[in-house]
């Protein structure tokens, strides 16, 4: 049963060509990957965005994924960045991510330094892998990538540090060649996203692409998180998910309003934000033996006026802001 479940798949991934290419051939022409997921299909719990030391109920929001992903027992939980600063006060926040009874990863994001910090002081705290590395898991390989790195040029955009750096495309390109499974990348900032993503997208994207004209689908999909939207993306035959936010949607100081006041909790103070989410996002992410990815989202609404309520030019961030992560399925060979 394995046996056939795993040539199942191997069809699937496969457009035009035998499931099984002669050795001769390998280097000439794009093959499919001859090892492929186990019986068992690949679950996994995503949260991002959840900026603990700026929202107001972060522990609440962390907590009640924590306690979600525990009875659904997914492979793995993974949080892509912005989850909070490596200072002592948060260790707590720790405790509760460390409740889930699994492996658990993480991708740093851009503001995850805040303060001074450095990345590796947050590797450090959060007990993390390294800045950027991989792992495989049920069949699956996964690479986590580290956009935070400087960008030397100086014509580099301002504000925060956006770029993967040469010695980090290597390391992606020799991992990549090694890699025997359909492969998924994790990554703070989209490499699909110009607006505020990573200043070398372009090159990510096209980096990916190659690997795949080596093997036909080992790059099969993309997430990120740090732009606090929900969308999707295909380019190229890869799938680019962006995971909204665990809390909220930022829209700059001229938009704040009172959204948490007694009405929300009348034993703490009124605060001024903008478009937090009534309840904290996360998703589950599913592959199966049909080359199918599933992402099951969560939906709530915002607190207090809507970014359209407020005036805010839907122009001016491509894709709508919406406080829930929708509900996909998508095809790998689509």
């Amino acid at each position: 049963m394995k046996n056939q479940n795993r040539r199942a798949f191997i069809q699937k991934l496969t457009i035009g060509a035998l499931a099984i290419t002669p050795v001769q051939k390998l280097i000439a022409s794009p093959v499919a990957l001859q090892l492929q997921p186990q019986d068992k299909k690949i679950r996994f719990g995503v949260i991002a965005d959840l900026h603990h030391d700026l929202i107001y109920d972060g522990m609440d929001r962390l907590s009640a994924f924590i306690d979600n992903m525990n009875t659904e027992k997914p492979d793995f939980i993974i949080q892509m960045g912005d989850l909070c600063f490596p200072k002592k006060e948060n260790l707590p926040l720790m405790d509760v991510w460390n409740k889930f009874n699994g492996p658990k990863y993480h991708v740093i994001g851009n503001h995850d330094t805040d303060g001074g910090f450095t990345r590796d002081q947050v590797v450090e705290f959060w007990k993390a892998k390294a800045k950027f590395y991989s792992f495989d898991i049920n069949g699956f390989h996964f690479v986590v990538l580290d956009g935070n790195e400087h960008n030397p040029s100086p014509d580099s955009s301002p504000g925060y540090a956006r770029f993967i750096s040469p010695a980090q495309v290597e390391w992606l390109k020799k991992d990549l060649d090694g890699a025997t499974l359909p492969t998924i990348i994790c990554c703070h900032q989209g490499l699909d996203n110009d607006a505020g993503g990573l200043e070398n997208g372009t090159l990510m994207r096209y980096t990916l692409e190659q690997a795949n004209q080596k093997n036909k689908h080992k790059v099969i999909l993309v997430l990120s998180g740090h732009h606090h939207q929900d969308y999707y993306n295909q380019i190229n035959g890869i799938h680019y998910v962006q995971i909204n936010s665990a809390s909220y949607q930022w829209l700059g100081d001229k938009y704040k309003e009172i959204r948490y006041s007694e009405a929300v909790d009348k034993a703490k103070p009124a605060v001024k934000y903008t478009v937090p989410y009534k309840d904290p996002l996360w998703a589950m992410v599913e592959i199966d033996q049909e080359g199918t990815i599933s992402i099951r989202g969560r939906r709530s609404v915002f607190i207090g006026s809507s970014p359209e309520k407020l005036g805010v030019n839907p122009i001016d961030y491509i894709y709508p802001i919406v406080p829930y992560i929708s509900d996909r399925k998508i095809k790998i060979n689509s």
